[in-house]
């Protein structure tokens, strides 16, 4: 279905960085009206903002040649693609479409955007070199409020789309701060790249049920825990979504926050951090009726109180530990006020809440990603994978819950 184009829109931002000419071209289409001039003018704040900065991320810590192929040291878009959308249904079709990693030239005509005389040059997801995401990765896009698509083999330009709908339910619409902590952060993407973060794309994980040994029971506190095939195959699917954020991903988002507060963004970060651990907070809330929900079902027989409690814990897990990857990048940057207000808050509003074994997983996953390099090679990443899927398997193992992590590293070609 073809949308309307209420807004089109070009702007010019000076800069003088090398490679930028006369500098960088805003280009704005928008699907909506109401509130679509404070999303360009924080998108404009945030190019401001890194044209002038030269990234710390980009010392060398290699050889020069191995640095420059990698390492990005300024601000490199001649062009910026600002959408501005209802919903980012537009972006989900093209990718249910298989078009990633191939050309989205055509979200423009999609949107009722005429031609301009020289088309834009072809653009791609930054998981350029993965396969085209699967229906049910491009629908979670729906549920984003900002996301950045572009093509790490050419920099000229990139694609912002910004996601009214997401932002109204997440409450950043109207919040001017939180706006330039969402776009800085998905513009670092591409500048925080580095040898950790590309190795972190050649990192594939399989995850599989451990079957209690026959006539090995163990004591109470370790045996392991039988759920019904109704409750473990969601649960194993929730298992592997958190292990990949939390252990494929986590480099790049790592880079990409510390990025941000490097670049002068520190304050609108901060307080989308704030915002998210508020929303925490009051979600918390809803465990109270997971909690009932999990009783009945112990006390018609359908779960063990032990497995009761397991799918609990996990629930746990998956909705707070990724928490982590915000916290951890403000000690990268040397932010340690910021850092601590951020844990103040969710030692007071969520943690009391929640299982025991969650805080102590926090804090192990916020240590190793405190402590994480930017030079590492595959087989080194690979060791520090292998770390942060022990902080789950150890959570979980407490709690008779047995299975098996196997992270790898993909063959090249």
């Amino acid at each position: 279905m073809t949308r309307t184009v209420r807004h089109f829109s070009l702007h010019r931002i000076a800069g003088a960085r090398p490679g930028l000419g006369e500098g960088t071209e805003l280009r704005v289409v928008a699907d909506v009206e109401a509130g679509v001039l404070p999303v360009i003018q924080a998108e404009e704040a945030v190019i401001r903002g890194y044209i002038s900065t030269e990234f710390r991320n980009s010392k060398p810590v290699l050889s020069p040649a191995e640095v420059s192929g990698v390492r990005i040291p300024y601000w490199p878009h001649r062009w910026v693609t600002l959408f501005v959308l209802e919903d980012l249904q537009p972006l989900v079709r093209q990718l249910r479409l298989g078009v990633a990693p191939a050309s989205l030239t055509t979200l423009g005509p999609a949107l009722g955007h005429p031609r301009r005389g020289e088309p834009a040059r072809g653009q791609a997801l930054w998981l350029r070199n993965r396969q085209p995401l699967s229906p049910e990765s491009a629908a979670a896009l729906e549920y984003r409020p900002v996301v950045n698509v572009y093509d790490l083999a050419d920099l000229t330009g990139c694609n912002i789309f910004a996601n009214r709908r997401a932002m109204v339910e997440q409450g950043y619409w109207d919040d001017p701060l939180a706006l330039r902590g969402l776009l800085a952060h998905e513009h670092a993407h591409p500048l925080a790249e580095n040898e950790t973060a590309r190795a972190s794309r050649q990192l594939q994980l399989e995850i599989q049920w451990k079957e209690e040994e026959p006539g090995r029971r163990g004591d109470a506190e370790t045996r392991t825990v039988t759920l019904p095939h109704l409750h473990r195959v969601p649960m194993l699917q929730v298992l592997a979504s958190l292990a990949e954020k939390l252990c494929l991903y986590a480099p790049r988002e790592i880079f990409a926050n510390e990025v941000t507060i490097q670049s002068g963004f520190a304050d609108g970060l901060l307080h989308l951090n704030l915002r998210n651990v508020d929303n925490a907070g009051r979600s918390v809330s809803g465990r109270d009726a997971l909690v009932q929900q999990l009783r009945q079902e112990a006390a018609q027989g359908n779960l063990t109180p032990a497995a009761a409690d397991l799918v609990l814990l996990v629930g746990d897990l998956s909705g707070y530990l990724d928490l982590a990857l915000e916290v951890a990048p403000f000690y990268r940057a040397g932010r340690v006020a910021d850092a601590g207000s951020l844990e103040t808050a969710l030692q007071t509003t969520v943690f009391p809440h929640l299982d025991r074994l969650v805080p102590q997983a926090f804090a192990d996953l916020r240590d190793r990603y405190i402590d994480l390099r930017t030079d590492l090679t595959g087989p080194e990443l690979l060791l520090w994978g292998q770390g942060v899927l022990d902080t789950l398997t150890g959570a979980s193992a407490e709690k008779g819950l047995k299975i098996a992590y196997r992270l790898s590293l993909m063959a090249d070609g």
